[in-house]
């Protein structure tokens, strides 16, 4: 890595975009990478809608103020993530069509996104949520090639080290 020594990326996306690929993409290229989707990392609010995930503040700062070298990239999409974005080195956004996002999560491993109920709320949060997302990132990838073409051709925010070729100060 040049200047730095340490870069930290925020990979989001609504479900099915491929958040959890590109994180065990990168991992198996050797890089640390947290999914926030894996126990630990979220809380549970009450709203007057019903639960609504948030990362645990605490957790998340203690991991972002620990990590002092190398690439780490953290992935993950919950209402409180804006709060951390002056954080990380760059935001990236995973996108794809709505129609391949839920033909994803009928098949994934991952519970979300196997019921009817489930993918309606999907398409709702695309149409909510994912414009408010774009307007607060630096890159964003459509994801409708692999994962290793994902990776390959997004040298602008992943350049051969994996470093974000320009980023937010921190």
């Amino acid at each position: 890595m040049t200047g730095r020594d340490r870069a930290v990326t925020l990979v989001i996306g609504m479900s099915g975009t491929g958040k959890s690929a590109v994180l065990a993409e990168l991992a198996g290229r050797g890089h640390r990478v947290v999914d926030t989707d894996d126990p630990g990392w979220i809380l549970e609010i009450p709203t007057s809608d019903g639960p609504e995930p948030i990362w645990d503040r605490t957790r998340i700062g203690a991991l972002l103020d620990a990590h002092l070298t190398g690439s780490l990239f953290i992935g993950g999409c919950v209402v409180n993530q804006g709060s951390f974005y002056d954080r990380f080195d760059a935001v990236v956004l995973l996108s794809a069509p709505l129609e391949v996002l839920l033909a994803r999560v009928v098949e994934r491993t991952n519970p979300f996104g196997a019921t009817p109920a489930d993918r309606a709320k999907i398409a709702s949060d695309v149409a909510t949520y994912e414009g408010r997302l774009r307007a607060g990132v630096d890159y964003e990838i459509v994801t409708t090639t692999s994962v290793a073409e994902v990776l390959t051709g997004s040298r602008t925010w992943c350049a051969a080290d994996c470093r974000p070729a320009r980023g937010r100060s921190s």
